[in-house]
């Protein structure tokens, strides 16, 4: 790979730092494909973000999943489980959290260490390590078009497990209610706190 590859070309990453700090709303239909710890599954849905700090993971498979930011605390739910996991929002490490940062005060330079950029196909891959999630992340890689929008995102760990997201129709400043990112917990279901499960 050339010398020239392994540099962070300052365009491209600005324009991706520009892009998303212009946004106010935005929701795409994403596809994750999680490998490790003995499993290999893949689930879909809708995610919607909204400045500052909101964010919501509605799966459509099992149907009612959630992973939900709500400015205060970041809840995890699975239909038929006796158990909500929450967890103050500033305390999360959750393998979700490094895409908050898009909408808000993006700074890739800033959010990543070890940051590089190089060419894969028509579109380019920016690569480093989230701040503060070096014992966790191995590797965090961004696939972006020369628009600078984010098509995909892969999370490598570091005990080997992989975490792929790839987004499609996306849409950007659309109109998003607050409410949207509301979560009242189901009768019945014991509030516990601590990180997410995988």
């Amino acid at each position: 790979m050339p010398a020239s590859a392994q540099q962070a070309p300052a365009d491209l990453v600005k324009r991706v730092d520009d892009h998303y700090n212009h946004l106010r709303t935005l929701r795409a239909r994403y596809s994750e494909h999680y490998t490790g710890m003995g499993l290999d599954r893949t689930e879909t849905g809708t995610l919607t973000l909204r400045k500052p700090g909101l964010m919501r993971w509605s799966y459509d498979k099992p149907a009612g999943k959630v992973f939900v930011l709500d400015g205060k605390f970041g809840w995890f739910y699975t239909p038929g489980e006796p158990q909500i996991s929450r967890t103050p929002a500033k305390q999360i490490d959750d393998l979700r959290s490094p895409l908050q940062f898009l909408l808000g005060h993006t700074k890739l330079q800033k959010e990543l260490e070890h940051l590089t950029v190089a060419p894969e196909g028509a579109n380019f891959r920016i690569s480093g390590v989230p701040k503060g999630m070096a014992e966790r992340v191995h590797l965090l890689t961004l696939t972006v078009n020369p628009a600078g929008t984010i098509q995909a995102l892969t999370i490598e760990e570091t005990d080997g497990a992989t975490t792929a997201f790839s987004f499609s129709d996306i849409e950007e400043n659309v109109p998003i209610p607050a409410s949207d990112f509301s979560f009242t917990p189901p009768p019945h279901t014991q509030i516990v706190n601590g990180q997410p499960p995988i």
